[in-house]
């Protein structure tokens, strides 16, 4: 069943005449009558009563009027529903990071982006990478901030910054007036980490120097760690990510390049001819986050 003759149908029910439908269709007269005759034809059935001042709908014209009505209406929401969508002003999207992504990085192109497109609702989702790209994989996400490279196969990535590994030091630590440190000077200090297994830590990413030192305090929780280093119990390794969320009486410095590589940071999506409007506004948004924070981190290691 023809959309466009249920628009004319629809008209002629309206205004009681094909010639006040054409009027307000734009449409001679005779189109309106060729539109209606083909619609009878194809339901098989009269549709209006042929009266000297016009038309009037039939029995099977009223039943048809009403699905007519429906099919009609439920369209133009769609319609509205795809500007919508188009626009940015309505729909969801379902974010994905890491947990020191979400110190500064994701939150700062989350608020912007509800700034900008208050009507989208957005949610984020805690946890390690390879989960997220699963998740991305299976639809259940529609954009992810990752750590390192992931395997490129169904995924559009976009790299956002690479990430520094620093250490954090208290306040008054012998080496606090240093801009860059080598590993080496600290393998005799109280170490903070998450696991006494080397290898399951930040700490791992000094290993093929030969740099193993002994972990103190085990915490798992970036403010825990601040607070030992706070108090002059140890120092930890902290990525350039949530060093703009340190508290300030810590001293965060730069470590030989040629030791602790820098670890890089994408926005991983699906892979597709054309990204959604929201999808790529919060891309658009997270390169902005990227390129202050870096510009952050570079007045954060100068001090």
């Amino acid at each position: 069943m023809d959309i466009a003759r249920l628009a004319v149908f629809r008209e002629v029910a309206l205004r009681g005449s094909f010639t006040a439908a054409a009027k307000s269709l734009r449409y001679t007269q005779s189109a309106v009558s060729r539109q209606i005759s083909a619609l009878e034809d194809d339901v098989s059935a009269v549709l209006f009563d042929r009266v000297p001042r016009g038309v009037r709908l039939t029995d099977e014209g009223r039943c048809l009027l009403g699905h007519a009505d429906a099919v009609l209406d439920r369209l133009d929401v769609a319609r509205r529903d795809l500007a919508a969508l188009r626009d940015v002003d309505a729909g969801r999207l379902r974010i994905g990071a890491f947990a020191t992504a979400e110190a500064v990085l994701v939150p700062r192109a989350m608020a912007a982006f509800q700034a900008a497109h208050p009507r989208v609702e957005l949610s984020l989702a805690d946890g390690l990478s390879a989960a997220h790209i699963a998740r991305l994989r299976s639809g259940d996400l529609d954009v992810a901030v990752i750590a390192g490279a992931p395997s490129a196969e169904g995924l559009a990535t976009r790299h956002l910054l690479d990430d520094p590994l620093l250490v954090a030091l208290p306040a008054g630590h012998r080496l606090a007036a240093r801009r860059t440190l080598r590993l080496a000077e600290l393998a005799d200090e109280s170490w903070i980490a998450g696991s006494t297994t080397i290898e399951d830590t930040l700490i791992s990413a000094g290993l093929r120097s030969g740099f193993r030192p002994a972990v103190r305090y085990v915490v798992r929780e970036w403010t825990a760690k601040q607070g030992l280093v706070a108090a002059g119990l140890g120092v930890t390794l902290v990525p350039g990510l949530a060093a703009g969320a340190l508290r300030p009486d810590i001293v965060v410095r730069k470590l030989r390049a040629d030791e602790v590589i820098p670890r890089p940071v994408y926005a991983a999506t699906v892979e597709r001819n054309t990204q959604p409007p929201a999808t790529q506004r919060f891309l658009d948004h997270l390169a902005e986050s990227a390129t202050r924070l870096r510009r952050e981190l570079a007045e954060v290691m100068s001090r």
